[in-house]
This record gives C-alpha cells, structure tokens and sequence, in this order.
C-alpha cells in the first residue's frame, strides 16, 4: 500500500489546500480461503466531489455482440484481471493522513499524502476510470460511441485482411478479441498495468457468468454464457438460510426441463403459425 502515499518528513506538514481523512483496514477471507487484507480509505467522511463520480462498465450486451464478432471470424478471446487495479491510477483528490501503527513505527505520527486512488474514495472508481481509458488511446484504440467500455483498434490479419481488434473493460476485467490477443494484453495493455497471471488466458467466466466456447450440432463454433454459477450460489445462500432454521430443500423435486438442457445452445427453429403444437421447443 505504500505506493499510494507520499511520506512526508516528521514534523512537516501537508501542503496548502490538502484536506485530512482517515482510513481503517479491512480483513477478509476469500472463497478459496486465503486472507486479504486492505487499508480502506474514508470516502464517507470526505466532502462530496464537484463533480460526477461516474466510472462507467460495459454491458452485457456489448460483450455478447464481441463474443458473436469473436465467433463469426474465428479470433481468439484473452481474458486478464488488473491486480490491485485502484493503486495503479493517481488520486485526483486531495487528501492525506496522520500515519498510525499499522503503517510501521518509523511513520507514526507523520503525514502522508494519498497519490493513488484508494479504496473507498468516492471518486476512486472514476479515477481508475479515467487513467485506463488513457492508457487505452495511448495504444491507439477509440471509445464506441454505443459503449464507451468497448474499445476498437483497425487492425491487419495474417492473411492481410482489415479487421477490428476489441478490448471490452469491467473495471479491472479485460477482455481482449484479436488474433493476437494475448499479445495485446500481455505486451501492450501489460506495459501499462501489472496483470494477474493466473488470470490471462480463454475466459472461463466473466461478471459471474459461467463462459465457454462450444461446437453447436451444426459445426459451428460459438461462445456460450450461462448462469449456472450464479444459480448454484442462490441455492447454496437458500440451503445455508434453512439450515440455521433446522430446514432443508427436498432431495427431489419436479422440473420442468431435462437437467442437460442448455437453452443458450438451442438452435431448433422459433414456433411459427403453423407449426404444429406438438412440438417441444
């Protein structure tokens, strides 16, 4: 956390026009059960900003039409996660703290000014926003005018075709569609902004949704997003919830669809006027 303050000498005092605030840490622990913890700013106790704190994400929309582009013209999709992606872009605040112990010994007692946009800033997310969408017109990629979490860059195939490179952004989730996309990520974006490695390869998930690239009956290869995860946890809350009441959820149940259907890789034909009613999807 240090890189996101300015370590004043002991006994020197912030600059003209710096606000005090304050901070606490939180502890967590993860699903996978590794601790966290994170020294969280104050934003509720700071003045509200002058202006728009708005820090935008790209809709689900755009990233199914980008996985359908993906699929049409066979390009690779990468996915990567920004680590600690908030301490990475400069505060556009300014404020610092009176140092505690849980900054070390030799700081107590001293100032520190807040350079990076902490957690719990309340113009923290647009900060980070802002300093990316920089980033990205640096590497040569224009915001859509439709989403501007959807970047495009025209680019040039093995084959010498024209084509768009994408990178669709989810605060610190980046998805990039190119037929070198992890190049893209890796050497371009990865210039710019430490990458989670674990986190760089095909998306296996994206906002929680369950995403895998499939063969439909017919050949053709397309991605399909579910939203299995996020059923299985609704069930797991429910179970937990009747548990403490000395409850549970009956072993069997009726259901109306057969446990293998998948209904985003249905391609039988919609019901039309005159089809007959006997027909099952």
């Amino acid at each position: 956390m240090n890189i996101a303050f300015e370590f004043k000498e002991i006994g020197e005092k912030a600059p003209p026009g710096w606000f005090k605030a304050s901070g606490h840490i939180v502890f967590d622990v993860k699903m996978d059960f590794t601790r966290k913890a994170r020294w969280v700013k104050d934003g509720h106790k700071t003045p509200d900003s002058s202006t728009s704190s708005f820090a935008g994400v790209v809709s689900r929309e755009s990233i199914r039409i980008g996985l359908t582009y993906a699929a049409l013209l066979g390009l690779p999709v990468v996915g990567g996660d920004i680590q600690n992606a908030y301490l990475q872009a400069p505060s556009s605040e300014k404020h610092f703290i009176v140092c505690g112990p849980e900054f070390g010994t030799e700081n107590v007692g001293r100032v520190a000014l807040i350079r990076r946009a902490l957690y719990g800033g309340k113009v923290a997310g647009r900060d980070f926003w802002h300093h990316l969408r920089e980033c990205m017109r640096r590497l040569g990629f224009t915001s859509s005018r439709a989403d501007p979490d959807v970047w495009f860059r025209l680019s040039k195939r093995s084959t010498g075709e024209d084509y768009y490179e994408y990178v669709l952004l989810y605060v610190d989730d980046v998805l990039v569609i190119s037929e070198k996309a992890e190049a893209v990520l890796r050497k371009e974006i990865g210039k710019d902004w430490i990458l989670k490695e674990e986190s760089i390869g095909p998306p296996s998930k994206y906002l929680g949704g369950k995403l895998r690239e499939v063969t439909l009956t017919s050949g053709v290869k397309c991605w399909a997003f579910g939203s299995s995860q996020y059923v299985q946890s609704a069930i797991k809350n429910v179970h937990d919830h009747l548990t403490k009441k000395g409850m549970k959820l009956p072993y069997t149940a009726p259901n109306p669809l057969s446990t293998d259907y998948r209904p985003e890789l249905d391609v039988t034909p919609e019901l039309g006027e005159l089809m007959p009613r006997t027909t099952t999807h």
